[in-house]
């Protein structure tokens, strides 16, 4: 019987597909599937906890982090810093587990230049309009941030075909299966 090499699977998405409620039915069927936590330079939400939401640093600490190449991949959003240190995927791979991240398609190809090996799952809702849909039944925006999250749907579209597979999100429990195949699939490869 061979051994199951452990690997990194990487899902993005756009806003409002559903990758969170994807990826904790996911986390919750297996538990050989660790989700990476980022680093960021935001404050803490209320509710949220050190290592478990993010690690949170400080923005010359990240910085420093940066030049010495710590991270697989790094970003800036709205004036705040997020990344994935190198360290926390390969020692959580090395302990056994697969490791999960769920970044945008631009930090998903930085990993892929630096780790081949990463398979890319692109997160895709049924249509357009569902995705708007979506986006609106949340609630938690103004019409302008929704207007602005959707400018940049063509941009993943578009990067997800460099991706290995794309998952259709009709329903979470599909998905959720569709990726357990790709995941299972990956664990035969040498």
């Amino acid at each position: 019987m061979r051994k199951k090499k452990n690997k990194l699977f990487i899902i993005s998405g756009s806003s409002g597909v559903g990758k969170g409620t994807v990826i904790k039915s996911l986390l919750k069927r297996h538990d050989d599937i660790k989700l990476s936590v980022s680093c960021t330079t935001r404050n803490p939400r209320p509710g949220e906890k050190d290592g478990e939401n993010y690690f949170y640093t400080t923005r010359d600490k990240f910085m420093k982090d940066v030049e010495n190449g710590d991270f697989l991949e790094w970003a800036e959003f709205s004036g705040n810093c997020y990344g994935t240190k190198k360290d926390f995927v390969m020692e959580t791979l090395k302990n056994g587990n697969h490791v999960l991240l769920e970044i945008d398609t631009q930090g998903a190809m930085q990993i892929k230049d630096k780790m081949p090996e990463a398979v890319l799952i692109f997160i895709a809702p049924p249509s357009y309009e569902e995705l708007v849909s979506r986006l609106k039944g949340r609630h938690t925006e103004s019409e302008e941030a929704i207007k602005k999250r959707l400018e940049f749907v063509d941009f993943e579209k578009e990067n997800s075909k460099k991706f290995d597979y794309i998952v259709v999100n009709d329903t979470v429990e599909n998905a959720v299966k569709q990726i357990e195949k790709i995941i299972g699939k990956d664990d035969t490869d040498k």
